[in-house]
C-alpha cells in the first residue's frame, strides 16, 4: 500500500424515486478515500446500502449527488471514450458467481469476451495462452476452458468471475459480497486467493462484505455503513481493537469466537427493533433508533463526521 490516493468518494448519494412523492435514500452522503495497492473493506448489514455504493463508484448507477474520483478524473462526467479506457482500469467480482456467467458460454468464451470486447489479443494463439494463464492464476487448469459453468462448484464459478475481472488487467477491483453465497471452508480459499493476486498484481480492492469476521484478515481499513451513511472508518486492527461506534461494536460482538468457555460467558449486544426503512429513516442519527446510548440530541442533530484519534473517523454524538 501507498500513500497515493487512487479513489475519492465525497459526500456520494444515490437515491431512487420510486414514485408516489417517495425516495429510497440508497446511499446518503458517504465519503472516503482507498490509496493505491490498499484493500479497503465496506462492511454493514443487508440494506445498508453497500452494494449500491460500490455499483454507483464504478458507474453502473448514476450518482444523485456527490462525486467519485478516480486517479485524478471524475468517473460520472467522463465521456465514452474515457469511459472505455477506465472500465479496463476498473473491474467488479459480483456475489453469484453463477448469476453473473453465462450460462451458455464456455469458460474461455467467458473469460476471453472483455479481451474481445476491448480489441486486446487479437490472434487466436495469444488469447488461448492468455485465458490459461488466468485460469492458472485463479487456481484452475486449462483443461476447464471447454467446459459450461453449471459443471463447477460455487467456488470454482467465483475463481471463473475472478479470472474474467482480471482479463483486462484492471488495477482496482470491485468485489461486491464475494465470499457469501460460498461455503464456508471455499470462503478462505478465494480470500487467500485474493490476496495472493493482490500480491502478485499490484491490485488494489474495495471487498464490500456483512461478514466482519472475514473482512478483517483481508482489508487494511474498513469502513462501516449503516442505512446509506458511513458511522465509522479506521484501520482493520484499530476498529477491531477500539470500535467507537455503537453499531460497530453490536457487529463485533455478534462474531463468533472458537473458545466455547469464552463464547459462553461473554456479553453479546443485542440490537432492539428492525432496520429503519431507507424510504422514511430516522432524524437526526439514523441509528438511534436502535442504539442503547441515544439521546435527546440524537433525534434533532445528524452526527458531525470526525476524527477522533489519527485515522479513526466516527459519528455519533457520544465523542462530542
Amino acid at each position: 500500500m501507498t500513500n497515493q490516493v487512487l479513489l475519492e468518494v465525497k459526500e456520494l448519494k444515490r437515491h431512487f424515486d420510486l414514485g408516489k412523492n417517495q425516495t429510497l435514500k440508497a446511499v446518503d452522503g458517504i465519503s472516503f478515500d482507498i490509496y493505491q495497492g490498499e484493500t479497503f473493506g465496506l462492511v454493514g448489514e443487508s440494506g445498508c446500502g453497500k452494494s449500491t455504493a460500490g455499483r454507483t463508484i464504478m458507474g453502473l448507477y448514476n450518482r444523485t449527488d456527490g462525486e467519485v474520483t478516480y486517479s485524478g478524473r471524475n468517473v460520472h462526467k467522463m465521456d465514452e471514450k474515457e469511459r472505455y479506457h477506465f472500465l479496463r482500469n476498473m473491474q467488479m467480482i459480483f456475489q453469484d458467481p453463477y448469476a453473473s456467467l453465462n450460462p451458455r458460454s464456455t469458460v474461455f468464451e467467458i473469460i476471453a469476451e472483455p479481451m474481445e470486447v476491448h480489441g486486446l489479443h487479437k490472434k487466436k494463439e495469444a488469447m488461448q495462452r492468455r485465458v490459461y494463464q488466468l485460469l492458472e492464476d485463479v487456481g484452475l487448469n486449462r483443461d476447464h476452458a471447454n467446459r459450461y459453468p453449471h459443471e463447477f462448484s460455487g467456488g470454482q464459478r467465483q475463481r471463473i468471475g475472478i479470472a474474467r475481472a482480471l482479463a483486462l488487467n484492471p488495477d482496482f477491483i470491485i468485489a461486491d459480497e464475494p465470499i457469501s453465497a460460498l461455503d464456508v471452508s471455499v470462503q478462505a480459499q478465494v480470500v487467500k486467493l485474493l490476496q495472493k493476486l493482490q500480491k502478485e498484481k499490484g491490485l488494489t480492492y474495495l471487498f464490500i462484505a456483512h461478514d466482519l469476521s472475514m473482512v478483517k484478515y483481508i482489508s487494511d481499513r474498513i469502513g462501516v455503513m449503516y442505512l446509506g451513511h458511513m458511522v465509522e472508518l479506521t484501520t482493520s486492527e484499530q476498529l477491531y481493537a477500539n470500535p467507537l461506534h455503537p453499531y460497530t461494536q453490536a457487529l463485533l460482538s455478534a462474531i463468533p469466537i472458537p473458545d466455547p468457555d469464552i463464547e459462553e460467558s461473554r456479553e453479546r449486544i443485542l440490537l432492539e427493533g428492525e432496520l429503519p426503512s431507507p424510504i422514511n429513516p430516522p432524524s437526526g442519527c439514523v441509528f438511534r433508533t436502535r442504539c442503547a446510548h441515544a439521546m435527546d440530541v440524537c433525534a434533532n442533530v445528524k452526527p458531525a463526521w470526525q476524527e477522533k484519534e489519527p485515522g479513526h473517523f466516527v459519528a455519533c454524538h457520544l465523542y462530542e
